[in-house]
């Protein structure tokens, strides 16, 4: 009788705790999503900037077209492992693909829990708030005070010049990790050449499509990477299924 009370009561905190999280987890989003646009919002209706509407629709839709497959993908792909606690933390926090869900796994590993469960939602859940503490003590000595001091050590007109290499090299760092992580040389050689097109080729010709090339970059290299596809892959896929 009591162990059925106690079940009972265990799964009657779960669901509370699921409606906290959902509850709060929206409010908590929703209020960070009108945080983050009040700035800009404020520079557009209040500051001469000579912002029009149709740019920051352009500059939507570009960055829509780059990420509108990973606003898909990445909840269905995430969710199974973190449960929706952690889902709200890992896309507030960001880094999800490289620090937050490689911390998930760990700790899931550690204590054996598996993906999909309680237990591994609530492990998830705390090695999501583990890595945020690590990332932001370590941010907090290495770039606010080390990385403050030694800008200051550092010449002016070093320290110029390497603000134009700074975008550059978090771009390059990114790509390369990307291409080491998809493991498709193909679908590399294709990406590289389309933006090369684009770029040196298309944006030239036409103008108009500079604002709008990295959407168009994005499209036609997702396009062609399926239709020039590995067909050997595809088949050995289509076998073990089978």
């Amino acid at each position: 009788m009591s162990s059925t009370k106690t079940a009972q009561s265990r799964s009657a905190s779960l669901e509370a705790f699921d409606r906290t999280t959902s509850r709060w987890g929206q409010a908590t989003m929703g209020a960070a999503l009108l945080l983050s646009l009040a700035a800009p919002f404020y520079l557009v209706l209040t500051q001469d900037l000579g912002i029009t509407p149709s740019m920051i629709w352009t500059a939507y839709l570009a960055v829509g077209a780059a990420f509108f497959v990973l606003w898909f993908v990445e909840p269905i792909t995430y969710y199974p492992i973190l449960g929706p606690a952690a889902m709200y933390q890992a896309f507030m926090i960001g880094n999800i693909a490289n620090k937050l869900l490689p911390s998930a796994l760990v700790a899931q590993a550690a204590i054996g829990a598996k993906p999909g469960t309680k237990r591994g939602e609530f492990s998830a859940l705390m090695a999501i708030c583990g890595a945020a503490m690590v990332h932001v003590i370590s941010m907090l000595i290495f770039v606010g005070i080390l990385g403050t001091w030694l800008v200051s050590v550092i010449p002016a007109d070093i320290v110029d010049v390497a603000r134009l290499y700074i975008f550059p090299a978090i771009i390059g760092a990114v790509l390369v990790q990307l291409i080491v992580t998809m493991k498709q040389p193909r679908v590399t050689v294709i990406a590289v050449i389309v933006a090369v097109l684009v770029l040196f080729v298309l944006v030239p010709a036409v103008p108009a499509l500079a604002q709008p090339a990295t959407g168009i970059v994005v499209l036609v290299t997702a396009v062609l990477a399926w239709f020039l596809r590995s067909r050997k892959t595809q088949a050995t896929a289509s076998t073990l299924v089978n």
